[in-house]
């Protein structure tokens, strides 16, 4: 080594462990494709003793000095700001994401469900909760647990289940490989999830000599994993022997931003598309090969299909319970599975073929090697039948004749978003966000996109509360994009503040708020299962039952929404809705349309199950009679093997 060499490694500068961090976020940057991004480009937060010394200071004075550029944005809950960071990375398809400090205690567990909803969804996160002192010199501090088992536990320790990677920093330069490893993970595609530093109070605030080489800037590289030949040949020579083939096309072929190289491929060769939550509009609604969604609330024609593939190729899914219908969906006994997904707990699910691989790499050397072979013009001519025949049912349901009502159905005003967003005419890029209740399950068996960055739904944590709070982390990814925020009376009222916050911030996003008096979703699964609506509707203690039978509560969402700084417009019709939404369009501001609905419904005709143990025992005839409905769907489920 070099005496030049040796100087510039020796070369530090006296920080806080704090200021350390926040220089050092600052200068971290992601690759794919040749483009760098900002890989934290910003923190969400809310101050508390635990962190308004440390990390609160550390941004304070790079916001002031300009020695780091780490803009602060004010969160009014926890767990909303983990959604707006999750989101954030969603739509910038796991290039980018914030970084989330809480104080200790309650603003730390209050990111637990934030975590888990990230991680479940394979969306990176970093989140920098407060921690108790280190050096235990005043235990037991303002809001710290005691263990009396255990020393070294605190609060935080919550979040290590839900954590993709969790550290605690108990000394200043601890901080140099556990910040080395939180960026490891948040940049691998296979491994990512919520990343969790904990930092101790007194920890953030203490002075340490710093490697100026650990705070420069440093650029992770996002791989593109080619499929092992040996793999690829394998799940070639299985894909030309189908002969009614599926493919599935999941998150992962959206965030690796594979959907010129899908819609190609299945172009070619003619085997048909059907879609997840997470992969809806990877191929557009109108392609030749797209049969809409799979599962559980999917259409009638992905599913008929998948009762007759004899071969699936799933790209970039996970294979939730939803998507199998509970493993009820794939039918054929000697149905075979090609598991196309850089996370190898991912391919091999099924006993698959695993093809572990980034999506576009894999579509790519798959189109390869399957060049000239296509399914027959029977099955093209049998997908086309039945994508038509659910699209005729789609019209129905968004447009009945007569209409339902008053007060209108769900579906009726799910259909007049969606001509509003994705119909003739249509130019600006719009983003539709949803995560919980009924709301999920019709727009996936409805919704109609041609732009994998139009529908955002979050159904794999499927977290009541997740659509405002991501609202914001959209619009700061796509500043340009539309915003819409689909959200029901019973999400709103789980975590509906951050409103205040896109006022805060000047952020401005059309909120969809669809009341209709309680959980439509599980108040409809409580009904199937012979639950009768138990406990589903909002109403007042009835005095002659004991239950929460009585009449509705007098509560007015939209004037609450006023409250909190938005323009509110009012509608009880689909046409009164239409014409507000027009005007929400044409604001410049965050503006909620409240909407009162049909709590029963109608839903999408259903074609398929999904799996909810009904008590094999009951006095009641209606929760007997939904247990025979149950033993009859478990004798179709399958193992896959």
């Amino acid at each position: 080594m070099t005496d030049a060499t040796s100087t510039r490694h020796a070369e530090t500068v006296r920080l806080t462990t704090a200021q350390a961090l926040v220089r050092f976020l600052a200068n971290q940057y992601s690759e794919r494709d040749g483009v760098e991004r900002r890989l934290i480009p910003g923190m969400w937060g809310i101050f508390g003793h635990g962190n308004v010394a440390g990390v609160g200071q550390a941004l304070l004075q790079a916001a002031r000095t300009g020695e780091a550029d780490l803009p602060y944005h004010l969160a009014r809950n926890e767990q909303a700001m983990v959604h707006s960071a999750t989101a954030y990375a969603k739509t910038a398809n796991r290039l980018q994401t914030y970084a989330c400090t809480s104080s200790i205690g309650p603003g730390a567990t209050n990111m637990v469900t934030g975590a888990a909803l990230a991680t479940t969804n394979r969306l990176p996160v970093l989140l920098l909760p407060g921690d108790v002192f280190a050096t235990r010199a005043a235990d037991p501090v303002l809001q710290q647990l005691e263990d009396p088992r255990n020393g070294d536990v605190s609060v935080n320790d919550a979040l290590r289940p839900v954590s993709a990677y969790f550290d605690r920093v108990d000394r200043p330069e601890q901080l140099v490989p556990a910040a080395l490893a939180a960026m490891r993970v948040l940049t691998d595609p296979a491994e990512t999830g919520a990343v969790t530093l904990a930092l101790p109070q007194d920890v953030q605030a203490e002075a340490y000599d710093w490697p100026v080489a650990f705070l420069r800037r440093r650029v992770w590289h996002v791989p593109r994993p080619a499929p092992e030949p040996a793999a690829l040949a394998r799940a070639v020579a299985l894909l030309r022997g189908a002969r009614r083939p599926l493919l599935v096309a999941g998150g992962g072929a959206v965030y690796s931003e594979a959907w010129e190289e899908l819609r190609a491929f299945a172009l070619r060769t003619g085997i048909p598309v059907a879609d997840t939550h997470a992969g809806k509009g990877a191929v557009p609604w109108d392609h030749p090969a797209a049969v809409g969604a799979l599962g559980s609330t999917g259409t009638a024609a992905a599913n008929a299909l998948a009762a007759e593939a004899d071969v699936v190729l799933g790209v970039g899914t996970r294979y939730s319970d939803f998507t199998t219908a509970s493993r009820t969906v794939f039918a054929r006994p000697d149905v075979a599975f090609v598991n196309l997904n850089v996370a190898r707990l991912d391919a091999v699910k099924h006993a698959a073929e695993p093809l572990v691989a980034d999506a576009r790499a894999g579509l790519e050397a798959l189109g390869a090697e399957l060049a000239g072979w296509q399914v027959d013009d029977a099955h093209r001519a049998r997908v086309r039948e039945l994508a038509d025949a659910w699209r005729r049912t789609t019209d129905a349901v968004y447009r009945p004749e007569p209409g339902h009502g008053p007060p209108p159905a769900q579906t009726e005003i799910l259909g007049a978003l969606n001509e509003l967003t994705d119909g003739p005419g249509c130019v600006d890029d719009v983003t539709v966000i949803n995560a919980a209740g009924s709301m999920p399950g019709d727009l996936q068996a409805l919704w109609r996109t041609r732009d994998p960055k139009a529908y955002h739904v979050e159904y794999a944590y499927s977290t009541m509360g997740y659509e405002i709070a991501a609202g914001l982390g959209v619009k700061l990814a796509a500043p340009d994009r539309e915003v819409v925020v689909l959200v029901g009376d019973g999400s709103y009222l789980m975590l509906s503040q951050e409103i205040v916050t896109a006022v805060s911030e000047g952020l401005k996003m059309i909120v969809v708020l669809v009341d209709n008096g309680g959980f439509a979703s599980i108040g409809a699964l409580s009904e199937s299962l012979g639950s009768q609506r138990f406990g589903t509707r909002y109403a007042r203690r009835n005095p002659d039952t004991g239950e929460l039978d009585g009449g509705p509560l007098p509560v007015d969402l939209a004037a609450n929404a006023a409250s909190l700084g938005a323009d509110v417009l009012r509608a009880t019709t689909v046409a009164e809705f239409r014409d507000a939404f027009v005007r929400a369009r044409e604001a410049d501001r965050t503006t909620v349309v409240h909407v009162v609905t049909d709590l029963t419904g109608p839903n999408p005709p259903g074609s398929a199950w999904w799996d909810v143990p009904v008590s094999e025992v009951s006095e009641l005839e209606s929760t007997r009679k939904a247990y025979e409905e149950y033993r009859d769907g478990k004798r179709a489920q399958r193992p896959y093997l």
